[in-house]
């Protein structure tokens, strides 16, 4: 009786280190997958990157009027945007403030 109770123990200690380290080493693979994956995707985007980088390049080269133009046109669109978001901010800050004090 005493020995199979020694027996049993021993076995399931070792069924237990056994299934540790399948998942242990499963924890591992997976981990090993996952900064696979993230070293691809990295390329990949480098490649696209460079391909953009490429594109826009060629594109200045062969028009560039037409580049400085779009430039131009997307710095005056960007600062009517902000001024705009000032110009609101203020505007909403002042009303708050005269909601306030009345």
């Amino acid at each position: 009786m005493t020995q199979s109770v020694y027996e049993q123990t021993s076995e399931q200690i070792g069924d237990t280190i056994h299934k540790a380290s399948r998942a242990a080493t499963s924890a591992a693979e997976a981990i090993e997958d996952g900064v696979g994956a993230a070293r691809r995707a990295v390329k990949q985007g480098g490649y696209a990157a460079a391909e953009f980088y490429g594109d826009a390049r060629r594109r200045v080269q062969r028009n560039p009027t037409e580049a400085v133009v779009a430039t131009f046109a997307l710095g005056v669109a960007a600062g009517a945007a902000i001024s705009w978001m000032i110009k609101r901010k203020h505007c909403c800050n002042c009303a708050d403030t005269s909601e306030r004090v009345q």
